[in-house]
């Protein structure tokens, strides 16, 4: 492929790589609106549907913002560690364990006063996520392990264990035999501020503080050099391994916080799938907002409104909620294709004895 040169950019202005941003997302939805032509829909009906089925009425707005709250601190978790190029998989795993730990003080320790009680399972839902991303953490830094796999298998660790105690100790005696632990008491649930649980607090309260780590702490500097190059790291004096530790912590920390929430304000109890994908999800709004913690807030509400509005396509048009899904992959390939071309510049060579080129993008 002698025609085909591709080349590191150099230099690229904002207002460039705002142009190459804004042509990606309209062609993510142009071509959205070809595949959905191709189903047999109506592809304007559809947009407008999703922003209606999301933004549509005062109900609708707030079932967005619950879908945002738990998809935010995720993806900020997940943005501590991808920015050590640590590539935390397992935010799904560290979700239900952090629920397991709230759901442990929530049924044992329910006489407690309100705040006393929420405090004490925020706590020990942190401590637990931190926990889980900590093993593979430490075996990264001591035995150089993958992290992909480790974290992606502890996953399922994690699901299976909570099945488990649902299904066998856990298992609410009250409830006929059906598989489910008992529910929370009244103490154990989170409030509601403005109509909705008081996470959506907690979510930019996370977004502020993990912006401020990022960008003006000694450890969101080293976690940034450890992530641009380990000899850079090493030359400096950073401790690499505390580094390494100490972020996944803090990542697995609110990827546990999350399942508090989850476990207090939407299920009331615990569940083995109360994660519902956030965890992965996550992982593509991190990279769409380029690990930068305000821009994961709006990318999230942006998810988020996909997903409420491929919920009311299913109910109030008779619709997949599959065709959001399409609509949602799309829009992420042309974004993240995107990338690519904010990276690198590509060139087509002339024919054989020309040495002309023809920059693409």
């Amino acid at each position: 492929m002698n025609w085909l040169k591709i080349t590191k950019r150099d230099n690229l202005n904002k207002k460039q790589e705002t142009i190459i941003r804004t042509l990606a997302i309209v062609l993510s939805i142009v071509c959205s609106g070809l595949i959905l032509v191709i189903f047999g829909l109506d592809p304007i009906r559809i947009f407008q549907s999703i922003i209606e089925g999301s933004l549509g009425t005062e109900l609708r707005i707030q079932q967005t913002i619950i879908k945002a709250v738990p998809l935010t601190i995720t993806a900020l978790g997940i943005l501590v560690a991808f920015k050590m190029k640590f590539w935390n998989i397992g935010g799904e795993g560290q979700i239900v364990m952090g629920a397991l730990a709230a759901a442990f003080v929530a049924l044992n320790f329910g006489n407690l006063p309100k705040p006393i009680l929420l405090v004490l399972m925020a706590a020990a839902a942190m401590v637990a996520g931190g926990f889980w991303a900590f093993i593979p953490a430490i075996f990264k830094a001591k035995m150089g392990t993958n992290e992909t796999i480790f974290t992606l298998m502890m996953n399922y660790v994690a699901i299976k264990f909570v099945t488990y105690l649902q299904y066998g100790p856990w298992m609410d005696p009250n409830a006929n035999g059906f598989p489910k632990v008992a529910p929370f008491p009244e103490n154990a649930i989170l409030p509601t501020v403005l109509g909705i649980h008081a996470g959506w607090i907690l979510a930019i309260l996370c977004t502020v503080l993990i912006y401020f780590l990022m960008k003006s702490t000694k450890l969101g500097y080293e976690i940034t050099v450890v992530g641009e190059s380990y000899e850079t790291a090493r030359y400096a004096g950073m401790n690499i391994n505390k580094i390494i530790v100490v972020a996944m912590l803090i990542s697995g920390g609110l990827c546990g916080l999350v399942g508090m929430i989850q476990a207090s304000a939407i299920e009331k109890t615990l569940v083995a799938g109360i994660s519902s994908g956030y965890g992965f999800t996550a992982i593509i709004t991190a990279w769409l907002a380029r690990l930068n913690a305000v821009a994961t807030l709006f990318v999230c509400l942006a998810f988020a409104m996909l997903i409420q509005g491929g919920a009311y396509l299913q109910l109030a048009m008779n619709v997949p909620s599959a065709v959001a899904s399409v609509v949602e992959g799309t829009v992420l390939f042309f974004v993240l294709g995107s990338e690519f071309f904010l990276q690198y510049k590509v060139n087509i060579a002339g024919r054989p004895g020309k040495t002309t080129e023809k920059e693409v993008a």
